[in-house]
């Protein structure tokens, strides 16, 4: 229930959805005052979001900062590399379809390749609410082989569905051969508050290394201040769904 409750919220927490929602009820809302008020705020939601400065500034406030791998003294037994990188309807299926977020992958093969993890456990099953067949994990872990990493070296938990499962089953797992302090968690920036806080939460606490950044470098050049970009509000959709995501694992009790 809560699975499907989640992805309902994700529905509603984008911006272009609440803009098309107040658009629609100022076109049917009888009082004069409230429809332009409607209109108006759903016009401004829409200049807010995407405007490349503001959004860039609330994405820098929200990530943190990356790490450089020189800055990084430890070497861990284990990365955690949590999944949501790949399309899973693409066809032909022999191939693996990399999305935004590859970043995970890629930085991860880094860290093993310069020795500051061991190995490499992939946790993440399916996050569809159709697809119950594939198996996020198994083709990362396919995809990790093709890079050079060894079959020995890459641990596989392919049954969970979100990150709160996540955290539960990798402890599960690893208890009694690993302590939180030998692992790594590994994942987007925008979504490392909630997958620590999970972590910390079912007992697992390890030190976290972001990627998949979706801030860039503060610029105040015209195009950025002015110009209207899509790919900005695709940023707020991001944003919003974490933000949403966060208020319904607190209020669930997994974080």
């Amino acid at each position: 229930m809560f699975f499907v409750l989640s992805k309902t919220i994700n529905f509603l927490a984008m911006p272009l959805v609440l803009v098309c929602l107040l658009w629609i009820t100022s076109r049917f809302i009888r009082i004069a005052k409230w429809k332009n008020r409607l209109a108006l705020a759903g016009l401004c939601m829409l200049l807010i979001t995407s405007n490349d400065f503001i959004t860039n500034e609330v994405a820098l406030m929200w990530e943190p900062a990356a790490t450089p791998y020189s800055q990084i003294e430890k070497k861990y037994k284990l990365g955690i590399l949590l999944t949501g990188v790949t399309k899973g309807n693409m066809q032909p299926n022999d191939r693996i379809y990399f999305q935004r977020g590859a970043d995970r992958v890629t930085h991860t093969l880094q860290l093993y390749k310069l020795g500051i993890i061991e190995k490499i456990l992939v946790s993440g099953g399916s996050g569809s609410l159709t697809q119950r067949s594939r198996q996020e994990a198994d083709e990362i872990a396919d995809a990790l082989k093709l890079m050079g990493v060894p079959e020995r070296d890459i641990l596989i938990e392919n049954q969970t569905r979100n990150t709160h499962e996540s955290a539960v089953a990798v402890k599960a797992m690893l208890q009694g051969q690993y302590q939180p302090t030998d692992c790594l968690l590994i994942t987007s920036a925008y979504h490392m508050r909630r997958s620590n806080a999970c972590y910390v939460k079912a007992g697992w606490a390890c030190d976290t290394f972001t990627c998949d950044f979706l801030s860039h470098e503060r610029k105040f050049t015209p195009d950025v201040l002015l110009i209207p970009r899509a790919e900005s509000v695709t940023i707020w959709t991001t944003l919003m769904r974490e933000w949403a995501g966060i208020v319904a694992y607190k209020t669930s009790g997994y974080i």
